[in-house]
């Protein structure tokens, strides 16, 4: 390649930021493509450009034609999770033979001398990475978090090349099917496949891609760890790369003799060897005791004894916006769980709390069958708040599905939480839930920035104790 090759990264987010960084740690030439122009974005333009990295604003929608100035000296380009991958304009450009790659994969790279482990599934892959993660740590391991949560693959490798940088002992890594789909060199040494439902449809097209994406993963990981108690995963059991098998129904027990599993007692067992009791796990719902076998069945994998694996899960607390508790006033608790995306994420919190909740839902509706969404709805709580784009959709569903609680519409999630405070003391609930179901981009930049509104929310409006 000439020595005035272009290296292109696209988006200037955290993980497009991290990519460019590296590249020019590395002496490449490096231009940064960004659709998107505010005050934010600008100011982050001018660091890079001070550390010898090029930003360009596009003033139009990304296309073929935003390449043109540099078609022949173009190395690689690499894609953040956010672009389509099957975007028309990196069809063309791979129809001209040049090279792209997610973020994750430039960065695997550099990192794949690293013992790993992958974590991917519709739910729970966060809770299992960041569990895992802590029992790592909590047992002397040199870890890194990153992926899809944490830091950008990228970071990890800038890091990993400074001089005094600890070589890691294992790469723990979250990553969705817009990452997976974008970096097919990605292996890791151990891979663990939480759950399967519908979703990313919009972006997936259907339910085959989306499994068959998920599934490559599982296909280049040495060790392989499966939810036996997926309905879907385990109907697909026979297309699936042999593995280890987790679960907490006695159906699975009968049906798929999981290594891992949970006795009428609570206590869990490797095959036939007892490990420790349930009751160490201090997050709630049967969902997370599902994450804490898999979490466990890859730290046995790695060489921890139960006894450490016991005390480390014990010191472990629910992660940030997944089932998060937020305190009780007058016996009225608050739940932020706006990690939930979708409806399948969302049934799984609202199995979780006692009845009757209070329901905060709402922000982009996406493709998938909603109506077991409506079935638990039923079951758990006696009113729901909806807000943001697709509430009156969402409304409209309820209304058909005969449901009897008071169902509420609000613009934004500050008008919703004022109502649902109201709804709860009129109505004697237990609980405050914000479960969305929905993406939050109609309001907000991601589900963090939704959640952290609602904390700030909850305190401003009933003093948490």
């Amino acid at each position: 390649m000439q020595s005035n090759s272009i290296h292109i990264v696209l988006g200037l987010g955290s993980s497009g930021i991290s990519a460019a960084r590296l590249l020019k740690l590395e002496g490449k030439n490096v231009i940064v493509l960004e659709n998107n122009s505010n005050e934010k974005l600008i100011n982050i333009s001018h660091k890079l450009k001070s550390e010898g990295i090029k930003v360009i604003f596009l003033d139009e929608p990304l296309e073929i034609n935003s390449f043109t100035p540099w078609i022949g000296r173009i190395c690689n380009i690499i894609v953040s999770p956010g672009i389509d991958w099957e975007h028309k304009a990196l069809r063309e450009l791979r129809r001209k033979n040049i090279n792209i790659q997610g973020e994750v994969e430039l960065a695997w790279e550099r990192l794949e001398h690293i013992p790993s482990i992958g974590i991917t599934g519709t739910n729970g892959k966060t809770t299992v990475t960041n569990m895992l993660n802590h029992a790592l740590k909590f047992n002397n391991l040199n870890t890194e978090m990153g992926g899809n949560i944490g830091k950008a693959l990228s970071e990890i490798a800038l890091e990993n090349m400074k001089d005094n940088y600890q070589e890691l002992d294992w790469l723990v890594i979250e990553l969705s099917s817009y990452q997976i789909e974008a970096s097919p060199k990605v292996a890791p040494t151990i891979g663990i496949w939480t759950t399967f439902t519908p979703d990313h449809l919009e972006r997936h097209n259907d339910i085959k891609t989306y499994f068959k994406i998920k599934r490559s993963l599982l296909e280049k990981s040495s060790i392989r760890i499966y939810n036996s108690d997926d309905e879907y995963l385990s109907s697909k059991r026979k297309e699936l790369p042999k593995g280890i098998w987790v679960g907490i129904n006695k159906q699975s027990f009968y049906s798929h003799n999981p290594k891992f599993w949970v006795d009428e007692k609570g206590y869990i067992f490797e095959k036939q060897t007892q490990l420790f009791h349930s009751s160490i796990l201090k997050i709630p719902g049967k969902h997370n005791l599902q994450n804490l076998l898999l979490v466990t069945a890859a730290a046995r994998e790695i060489g921890l004894n139960p006894s450490s694996i016991a005390q480390s899960i014990n010191s472990f607390k629910s992660i940030p916006h997944r089932l998060e508790y937020l305190g009780k006033v007058n016996d009225l608790s608050f739940y932020n769980d706006s990690k939930a995306t979708n409806f399948d994420s969302s049934i799984t919190g609202l199995k979780s709390m006692p009845y009757p909740t209070i329901l905060l839902a709402g922000g982009i509706k996406k493709k998938g069958d909603f109506l077991p969404w409506m079935k638990q709805i039923k079951q758990s709580t006696n009113g729901i708040v909806l807000f943001g784009y697709s509430a009156n959709n969402l409304k409209e569903a309820l209304l058909m599905s005969s449901y009897r609680g008071e169902i509420i519409v609000k613009k934004n999630l500050e008008e919703a939480i004022i109502a649902s405070i109201d709804i709860a003391r009129k109505t004697n609930s237990k609980s405050i839930l914000l479960s969305p179901a929905c993406a939050s981009f109609d309001q907000y930049h991601n589900y963090e920035e939704r959640g952290d509104h609602f904390k700030k929310l909850v305190k401003k409006y009933s003093v948490i104790k």
